[in-house]
């Protein structure tokens, strides 16, 4: 299993943009061929521009065709044009997990 972890610094104009831009996509990206898992992180405190996703994938195969896909390639595009820097992303592979 993959975990993707993806931080990201938007412009203070464009957070509710962004939220709602989730908000609209998230059952999409969720229910994408390989997407075990789904989930957004919004900074806390002075932190309020800062959004992380953590999602599960099967594999890489499935997180680069979701890359690779119309619905990343759009979303993405849209998302890009709000950063107030550049995003950082990092793919992990899942060890262990304690419930």
């Amino acid at each position: 299993m993959i975990v993707r972890i993806v931080k990201m610094q938007f412009k203070i104009t464009e957070v509710e943009n962004f939220k709602k831009l989730f908000e609209e996509r998230k059952e999409k990206i969720r229910s994408f061929p390989g997407c075990q898992y789904l989930e957004l992180l919004q900074g806390s405190e002075g932190k309020k521009t800062t959004f992380m996703t953590y999602s599960y994938w099967d594999s890489e195969t499935a997180l680069n065709n979701y890359r690779y896909s119309d619905l990343f390639s759009d979303t993405w595009s849209i998302t890009k044009k709000m950063f107030a820097s550049k995003p950082e992303a990092i793919s992990c592979t899942k060890l262990h997990e304690l419930s």
